[in-house]
C-alpha cells in the first residue's frame, strides 16, 4: 500500500501496533469530543482563493525565536516513543534534524536527554517540562536540558491532573517492563508516574523557572485571551495554543478555534504556535493565515515510528529515520 497522506500512516499504525499502545496514543479524555473536534474544526474553515498571482517562486522557511527552520511545521512533545519503535525519541530527533525543523522532547521520553542530543547534534530542540512535586527533579531536568544544548523550555500548563482516558483505564495501561522513563527514573502508572505532578503550579512559577535557566520559556496549553495576556505579562517568549490533543479536558475548544483570540490578545508581543488536528498542508495554511507562526504535530510522528517498525520488519535499530515529508503535512 502506498503511503500518500497521514491518514494512511494512521491506519497502518492502528492495524499493527499492539492494542494497548494504539489506545494510549489515540486516547482522548472522556467522550473524546475535543480530540475529534481538533480535526473537524478545520473542515469548517474555507479559503478565499485569489487567482493569477505569481507563485513560481515559493519560500516556506520561517524562524522560531530567531532560529530558521525549513518550513513551519515542528514535532510536538509526546511521550513513550519506544512503544512505537525501539529507537524511540532518538529516531524522532534524527527525523526533525533531517527535515531542519524543531523537535520538542517530552519530559516523558523513553530515551535520555543525552541520547536525544547525541542522536541529532546541532539540531533545533526544545524541552517540554512538567513541574513535579519534587521541584529538585524539575530543576535538574531544566538545567540538564540547557547544558545539553536544548534551545527552548516548553512549560505544559494544562496537566495539573491526568485526564480520564477511558481506554487506558479499561486496559490498565502500564509501560512494558523493558521501557522506563529514563530521565525521571520512575515507573509509569496510567501513563505518568503516580502523584508526581504538582497541581499547585501557578503563574508565579514562571518566575521560578526563569531563575533556573537562560532558555526562552514557551508556555503550552493556552486557549483563551485572558491566559494569553497573563502569559505575556509573566514574560514568556512564546505560546503554544494547545488542548493536549484532547487528552486532558473534554469539552474545550478546538485549538484552531481558540487561535484567533490568542493572536489578537498578544498583539505580536510573543510568537504564537499551535498544535492539535493538523493532518494536511491545507491545515497548516489555515493556521498560518489565522496568525500562527508555526504548527506542531504530535500523533502523526508516532504513526511514522510505528510504520518504520512494522513495515521494515526491524525490531531494534539505531539508524532508521522516521519519514515525515513536508508534503504529508
Amino acid at each position: 500500500m502506498a503511503m500518500v497522506c497521514l491518514s494512511d500512516f494512521e491506519a497502518y499504525a492502528k492495524k499493527y501496533l499492539p492494542k494497548i499502545a494504539w489506545d494510549f496514543f489515540a486516547a482522548g479524555a472522556d467522550d473524546c469530543s475535543t480530540r475529534d473536534e481538533n480535526i473537524l474544526a478545520y473542515k469548517r474553515i474555507h479559503f478565499r482563493p485569489r487567482m493569477l498571482r505569481d507563485v513560481s517562486m515559493m519560500d516556506i522557511r520561517t524562524k522560531l525565536l530567531g532560529t530558521e527552520i525549513s518550513f513551519p511545521v515542528g514535532i510536538a512533545p509526546t511521550g513513550f516513543h519506544q512503544l512505537a519503535w525501539p529507537d524511540g525519541e532518538k529516531s524522532t530527533a534524527r527525523a526533525a534534524k533531517a527535515m531542519n525543523i524543531c523537535y520538542i522532547a517530552s519530559t516523558y521520553s523513553t530515551c535520555t536527554l543525552e541520547e536525544i542530543s547525541a542522536a541529532a547534534p546541532g539540531s533545533l530542540r526544545w524541552f517540554q517540562l512538567y513541574i513535579h512535586r519534587n521541584r529538585a527533579v524539575s530543576q535538574q531536568l531544566v538545567q540538564q536540558a540547557e547544558a545539553l544544548g536544548f534551545q527552548g523550555l516548553v512549560l505544559t500548563a494544562d496537566l495539573p491532573y491526568t485526564g480520564k482516558r477511558r481506554d487506558d483505564v479499561r486496559n490498565g495501561f502500564r509501560l512494558p517492563p523493558h521501557i522506563c522513563l529514563r530521565d525521571t527514573d520512575d515507573r509509569s502508572e496510567y501513563g505518568l508516574p503516580p502523584n508526581s505532578l504538582d497541581p499547585s503550579v501557578t503563574w508565579n512559577d514562571i518566575y521560578w523557572l526563569r531563575s533556573l535557566t537562560h532558555l526562552p520559556i514557551i508556555i503550552k496549553g493556552i486557549l483563551t485571551k485572558e491566559d494569553a495576556e497573563l502569559a505575556v505579562s509573566h514574560g514568556v517568549q512564546g505560546i503554544i495554543v494547545s488542548n493536549h490533543g484532547g487528552r486532558q479536558l473534554d469539552g474545550g475548544p478546538a485549538t484552531i478555534d481558540a487561535l484567533v483570540e490568542v493572536v489578537e490578545a498578544v498583539q505580536g508581543r510573543v510568537e504564537v504556535y499551535l498544535d492539535g488536528g493538523i493532518r494536511k498542508g491545507s491545515d497548516v495554511l489555515k493556521a498560518l493565515a489565522l496568525g500562527a507562526k508555526c504548527v506542531f504535530i504530535g500523533r502523526p510522528a508516532l504513526w511514522g515510528l510505528a510504520y518504520k517498525q512494522f513495515h521494515s520488519g526491524v525490531t531494534n535499530s539505531s539508524e532508521v529515520h522516521v519519514e515525515l515529508d513536508a508534503a504529508d503535512v
